[in-house]
């Protein structure tokens, strides 16, 4: 059954017309998130206005984007793009600037959803995950996840300093509210590397996002850190895989217009589509991950909002990864990391 709209907004997006459709290019990351878009926005969107869209994956590639906008023949209308590219991006000029009225009410979204080159299009957060079949007791934060005599075994952990710094300190008892004050200091970071030296024997380390839970299944680590999404899809192909959301960093993916798009007024059709509340709810009951229109939440059943980062449970105790931070930071952090993870 294809998703209601709403007659408002029916009346928006047909305003041009259906003798007007137009095609338009959507890219994003593929995988579980690409099928609940399309289930959620594309197909009912298409149905609605008569315009076409063609999908397209990426892996991020901010090169392509930067190629398409310098030589001027821009093909791709709409992004998905995550929160450490779009303020670059915005400042190389290679975005376009979003008008948010034309995307809804101001107030119907998360304030970190609103950025001037983009809208927010969904919140997602690392965890600490771990298999329930393996596990007598549920871990009850990262202290345990470095608990290695309570809870012997391996720990997967994705290979850099971004997140494992800040699980670190929480380990060693630092509130979340308090993570990024005491990770701006040098003190703050060497107790964060020190933290990590205690773990160092008893980690698995991880690139991609696959591999969490395919090293719990296989019983290769007792617990990791993992990206939300992935342990609900293995949740939905019956795997008893859980989540511990006490300190979880969230983060947001960003709807983009490249500059110089020839469909942008369609594009941000598409975009205020996605970003309706309904639309939102279809998306969250078939990926866990957050709306970023407030309205939504009310919608979803208590069985959706339980595995959802923006639920008031989950979200309690969780922290916004610090983009400023990373971005004034990082880089010196990277380097510090790799040359300790190597020794």
């Amino acid at each position: 059954m294809k998703p209601a709209i709403k007659p408002v907004l029916l009346s928006l997006l047909l305003s041009t017309g259906l003798a007007h459709a137009a095609e338009i290019t959507v890219v994003n990351f593929g995988g579980a998130n690409g099928n609940a878009q399309k289930s959620a926005y594309v197909e009912p969107f298409q149905a609605a206005t008569g315009n076409k869209i063609v999908s397209v994956e990426y892996n991020g590639e901010m090169a392509k984007i930067k190629a398409m906008v310098e030589a001027k023949k821009v093909s791709w209308d709409v992004v998905e793009v995550e929160s450490g590219e779009i303020g670059r991006a915005c400042e190389e000029g290679l975005l376009e600037k979003i008008n948010i009225s034309k995307l809804g009410k101001k107030s119907d979204f998360m304030p970190e959803a609103l950025h001037e080159c983009g809208v927010g299009a969904f919140v997602w957060s690392t965890v600490l995950a771990y298999n329930a079949d393996k596990l007598k007791s549920a871990p009850g934060g990262w202290a345990d996840f470095w608990d290695v005599k309570k809870y012997p075994g391996k720990r997967g952990m994705r290979k850099g300093a971004r997140y494992n710094l800040e699980f670190a300190l929480m380990a060693d008892g630092v509130p979340t509210k308090d993570v990024y004050n005491v990770l701006s200091t040098k003190a703050g970071v060497d107790r964060a590397f020190k933290k990590l030296d205690a773990l160092k024997p008893n980690i698995q380390w991880w690139e991609a996002g696959a591999q969490p839970p395919q090293f719990l299944v296989a019983g290769d680590v007792v617990m990791t850190t993992a990206f939300n999404g992935r342990i609900d899809a293995a949740q939905r192909e019956g795997r008893n895989l859980k989540v511990t959301w006490a300190g979880s960093i969230y983060d947001l993916d960003f709807w983009v217009i490249p500059k110089g798009s020839t469909n942008k007024e369609t594009a941000e059709k598409f975009i205020a589509y996605a970003l309706t509340p309904e639309a939102q709810k279809n998306y969250a009951q078939k990926i866990a991950y957050g709306p970023v229109n407030v309205n939504t939440l009310k919608l979803l059943d208590a069985k959706t909002l339980a595995d959802l980062p923006t639920s008031s449970n989950n979200a309690k105790d969780a922290i916004q990864q610090n983009l400023k931070f990373w971005t004034d930071h990082g880089e010196d952090l990277e380097q510090r990391f790799a040359a300790w993870a190597a020794k």
